[in-house]
């Protein structure tokens, strides 16, 4: 049976905090449903001291913002905005429009229609994801969407964060929103005076974030209830405690409330796994997160065997898993329940956010049970049509229809079979009749 050698927060004690950020949140989208502009600008002054003439920039403005950003950075922006992009057209093709003959005179086919709008939140509190834009927008230009409205909270201090809006930019939104949390996607899915609605929601967030999702899902569709951040590496002794310490704390960094798991059978990685942790908070720059993180939410699982750490995992279905072990390609072919993989101590979950190619807008939550990340395919509606081309199969279909329905007594559903039947040369069904 696995034992911890560290745990971190209970579901308990996670479950009150869930109920705190869902009423804040409810109180936030009435208030941006009711009074719109006046509230989003309201809420925007509230949590992020920012109330400029227009939350939309200017052409000029969106200039002026990449003219800020150094040449070298423009390029690395470009470059992996390049890996996203080539890697979702890869997926898209995958896509095909079908056309079949299922019966003489009978075909059914589907077409693969991408929403008209979406709107892509990048947070950008504590740092600027510039990232989740090339993972948002990038995908949604690649998926063929016609209208892309990009969102992010003002930089620390005030104003647009040039990088961000690059990324927008160069990755295919038309419209730039510096605005940010709740009054973000409200604004987005419900619409204002000055802003339209989107069909749908995509990107992650903090707690708050994905809480406004959750509720507003079914007004507009979303991608997937994306919260805080998580990590899950799986370790034997083939590497190291310093690998596994960097890794975990490479993604609590993100926020306090950011999961950071290590599962291993390895009680000696597992224990010095434990000193290097401390060792490296002692220096990180970002220790305030990572270290919150890891207090409260880190864990420390030590399994018998790779059999029990492949269950303990499956059962966590972590946001992100980075696998190191001796069998590697064993964990790839039997694991089931995970928003991405790592394979091997050469890739790492940075990799993933930034760079690789990869979505990395993921389950979290244990979410990964029954959905995958966000991907191209997210941006499409796969919508079914069908048409008969002769009378003989109309008749052939409409005299089963027609049975079934009568079957289920659903007697106007058969008349519209009948109807047919009768036109069309077969027998003679009065109203209401199942054909026999």
């Amino acid at each position: 049976m696995a034992d911890y050698l560290k745990r971190g927060k209970t579901a308990a004690e996670r479950a009150e905090a869930d109920a705190v950020v869902r009423t804040t949140v409810e109180a936030i989208l009435e208030d941006v449903g009711t009074r719109g502009d006046e509230a989003v600008r309201a809420l925007s002054e509230q949590f992020d001291n920012w109330s400029p003439e227009s939350f939309r920039l200017t052409e000029q403005e969106i200039e002026r913002a990449l003219s800020e950003v150094a040449k070298r950075d423009l390029d690395d922006i470009r470059f992996a905005q390049a890996q996203v992009r080539s890697f979702a057209e890869h997926q898209r093709t995958a896509l095909r429009d079908i056309e079949v003959e299922t019966l003489p005179g009978v075909v059914l086919g589907h077409r693969n229609i991408p929403v008209n709008s979406v709107g892509c939140y990048a947070p950008g509190g504590k740092y600027p994801i510039v990232a989740s834009v090339h993972m948002s927008v990038v995908t949604a230009n690649a998926a063929g969407v016609p209208r892309i409205v990009a969102a992010a909270p003002p930089a620390q201090g005030g104003g647009p964060h040039p990088a961000m809006v690059a990324a927008m930019h160069l990755g295919g939104a038309n419209e730039i929103l510096v605005l940010g949390g709740v009054q973000a996607l409200g604004a987005m899915a419900l619409g204002t005076e000055t802003i339209a609605p989107v069909d749908m929601l995509v990107g992650p967030g903090n707690a708050f974030v994905a809480e406004a999702k959750r509720q507003l899902f079914g007004r507009v569709g979303i991608d997937l209830l994306a919260g805080p951040t998580e990590t899950l590496l799986i370790a034997d002794d083939t590497v190291d405690a310093e690998l596994c310490a960097t890794d975990l704390l490479g993604q609590a960094e993100h926020g306090p409330d950011s999961p950071a798991i290590l599962v291993t059978n390895s009680r000696a990685l597992a224990e010095s796994t434990i000193v290097e942790v401390e060792r490296l908070l002692k220096i990180l720059p970002t220790a305030a997160n990572a270290g919150a993180a890891w207090r409260d939410y880190g864990e420390i699982i030590l399994c018998a065997s790779h059999d029990e750490m492949l269950a303990e995992a499956e059962r966590i279905a972590s946001e992100h898993v980075q696998v190191m072990t001796d069998r590697d390609e064993w964990y790839l072919e039997n694991m089931t329940c995970y928003g991405a993989l790592f394979l091997g101590p050469r890739t790492n979950v940075s990799y993933g956010d930034k760079v690789i190619g990869t979505n990395h807008t993921l389950p979290t939550r244990r979410a990964a049970r029954y959905t995958g990340g966000l991907w191209v395919g997210k941006f499409i509606k796969t919508h079914t049509y069908q048409r008969i081309l002769t009378d003989e199969a109309s008749v052939r279909l409409g005299e089963v229809c027609s049975r079934l329905c009568m079957l289920e007594g659903f007697v106007g559903h058969a008349e519209q079979a009948n109807l047919r039947v009768r036109r069309l040369g077969g027998r003679n069904i009065a109203y209401g009749a199942a054909a026999e």
